[in-house]
Order: structure tokens, then C-alpha cells, then sequence
């Protein structure tokens, strides 16, 4: 296994962006060939960025013996969406990512039944959005994510600072109601091959009622969606644990004699 740190300009974003990449020497294992490689673009969270999972959660330590590609890219703190100031983080991440991805990586697969998509909190709404968003993604998974805006008026208004901030994300809420950046609307809408769907969010977590809505509506729409809560807030002990169960989802290959391990 290598970790790559990739700093590439994005002509989207008209800056220098850095992406964490952790690579499987797949020459090295038997049961892999080392091409059309798996790939799992996980989503850091507000605060975070693309060195979050690496520094937190043992990622490296979890996928040391499968045949899965890491790809970590940072939104800044714009919700992996193109904001209302112009900068197209969606964009960015769900067109121009996964081409100069390609470009350095050609064994990593451009198959959409192997890129999966993962993330936390701010991460997870990003997930979902760009799962939902494109047809590039057959599994998308979401950890105490932010999947609905409902009930939150406000909490995103409490402050002029605040109401500034998700303005410049979303416009007004009556403009994100029905708008393609809620989950809820892409869902209803996606034209084709719906993807696999997880979500985890703690029950003491103040997303959780949140999430119990969005996962009983995904349901209704016939999402295959595997729905999980427990006891649990929102930080890193939980994510940490939980990013186990969506590998264990995921349909990747293991090394059999140290997965029992």
C-alpha cells in the first residue's frame, strides 16, 4: 500500500488543489491482478480536509489487506457543491476530480460498479449528493450526515455571520427547497440505475431525526438503503467505528487468510 499526497491545479476552482490518495499494491497479493482497481472517494466534514481520515480514523490500518483505492479531496468549507459565489466545488469533485485522477492512475477503475462514494457530517450530505447528483457512483455512504435542511431554519439564520455563510452555499432556503442540492429531490428525480445507499447516524447526534426522515423517504422511493443507528454523537469515535461496517458493505476483496484475523 502507498500513500500519495497529489497537487494538481483545478482549472474549475482556478487554484491548486492537494488530494490524499492511498494506492493497493495489488502486484503484491496473489488473489488481485492490480488493474481496473476499486475506487472509494471519501468526503471529509466541516473543519476538515483532505488529510482528516487519514489523521483520525486509521484508514490506511483498515484497507491495508483489500484491493481498494482511497481518493480524499477537500471541499474547503463548501458542501462539495457549485455555491452562490461561483466557486464549483460539485464540479470540482464530480467531474474534474476523477479525471485527473484517471489521468495520474489509469489502473483505478471508471466503472461505475467499482467507484463508491463515502463521508461525515458535511461529508456524508456530500456523498449522497454527488452519488445522486451523477451516474458515476453504484454505493454511496453517509455517517452522521447533513441529509436534510428541514427544521433547521433557525439554527442557519441564528447569526448574521451564519445566515452569510449558507446563503453563499445554498441561496435562500426557499431556494434550496426543491432545488438539485437537496438529497431528498435528487432522490425523486434520479433518472437511472439508482446506487446502493448506507447511513449511520448516533441517536444523542442533533442530525438524528434528520436522518430517521431522510432514510424512511429513501425507502418509500425503493432505495436499496441499509439504515443504521445507535447510541452515539457527532465525532470521530463514532466514524471511526462505523467506516468499518461501510468497507464490510462495500463489494471489495479482501486477502482471505488475514481478514479473519
Amino acid at each position: 500500500m502507498a500513500l500519495i499526497n497529489l497537487e494538481y491545479f483545478s482549472e474549475v476552482l482556478g487554484m491548486n488543489r492537494n488530494v490524499k490518495i492511498i494506492y493497493p499494491e495489488a502486484s503484491k497479493v496473489e488473489q488481485f491482478t492490480g488493474e481496473d482497481i476499486p475506487v472509494l472517494y471519501l468526503l471529509h466534514g466541516m473543519s476538515g480536509n483532505e488529510n482528516s481520515w487519514l489523521n483520525r480514523s486509521g484508514i490506511e490500518r483498515l484497507v491495508r489487506k483489500t484491493n481498494l483505492a482511497i481518493v480524499m479531496p477537500s471541499t474547503d468549507l463548501g458542501f462539495y457543491i457549485n455555491t452562490t459565489y461561483g466557486m464549483n466545488y460539485f464540479d470540482a469533485t464530480a467531474i474534474e476530480l476523477p479525471q485527473v485522477i484517471h489521468n495520474f492512475f489509469p489502473n483505478l477503475s471508471t466503472k461505475r460498479e467499482k467507484n463508491f462514494i463515502a463521508g461525515l457530517s458535511m461529508g456524508g450530505y456530500g456523498a449522497f449528493r454527488l452519488a445522486l447528483g451523477t451516474d458515476q457512483f453504484s454505493y454511496a455512504a453517509s455517517l452522521s450526515g447533513v441529509l436534510t435542511f428541514d427544521g433547521m431554519e433557525g439554527h442557519l439564520n441564528d447569526s448574521e455571520a451564519s445566515a452569510a455563510y449558507w446563503g453563499g452555499l445554498f441561496g435562500s432556503f426557499e431556494q434550496f427547497k426543491g432545488s438539485e442540492n437537496e438529497i431528498l429531490t435528487l432522490a425523486e428525480n434520479y433518472p437511472t440505475e439508482k446506487p446502493k445507499l448506507y447511513a449511520w447516524c448516533g441517536k444523542q447526534d442533533g442530525l438524528f431525526l434528520g436522518n430517521e426522515y431522510v432514510a424512511s423517504q429513501l425507502k418509500k422511493l425503493n432505495y436499496d438503503l441499509t439504515y443504521e443507528s445507535s447510541d452515539g454523537i457527532h465525532e470521530w469515535y463514532y466514524w471511526t467505528k462505523k467506516i468499518e461496517s461501510v468497507l464490510e458493505w462495500l463489494p471489495i476483496d479482501y486477502v482471505q487468510e488475514e481478514r479473519a484475523i
